[in-house]
C-alpha cells in the first residue's frame, strides 16, 4: 500500500514508469528524423543498373518489330472487316429477303 506524506510527493514506484515514457517519445522524436535521413542518403547512393548498348539495341529493335506486327494485324483486320460487309452485300443482292432466313434454319 502507497502513503503519501506529503501532497507534493511522488511514489517511488511511478518514477520508473515516467522516465521509460519519457525516453520512448525522445527516442520516437529523434529517430524518425534520423532514419529518414539515413533511408534518403542510402537510396541516393544506390547506383542505377547501367544496361549494356547492345541490350538496348536489341530492345529497340524488338520494339519496332512489335510495332510492325501491330500494323501488320490491324491491316489483316480491317481486310477481314471489308471482306465480310462484301459478303454480307453479296448475299444481300444474290437471295431474295426471305430466303436469307429459310437458308439459315435449313442449315442447322
Amino acid at each position: 500500500m502507497i502513503v503519501l506524506q506529503g501532497s507534493n510527493q511522488i511514489p517511488p514506484e511511478v518514477l520508473p514508469i515516467v522516465q521509460a515514457f519519457f525516453t520512448t517519445v525522445a527516442v520516437i522524436a529523434l529517430g524518425i528524423p534520423i532514419i529518414r535521413a539515413i533511408t534518403r542518403r542510402w537510396e541516393r547512393h544506390t547506383p542505377s543498373p547501367q544496361i549494356p548498348a547492345d541490350v538496348t539495341a536489341r530492345l529497340e529493335r524488338i520494339e519496332q518489330a512489335v510495332e510492325a506486327v501491330a500494323i501488320e494485324v490491324e491491316r489483316i483486320s480491317e481486310g477481314q472487316r471489308f471482306t465480310s460487309k462484301l459478303m454480307a452485300d453479296l448475299q444481300q443482292r444474290v437471295l431474295p429477303p426471305g430466303a436469307a432466313a429459310a437458308d439459315s434454319n435449313t442449315t442447322r
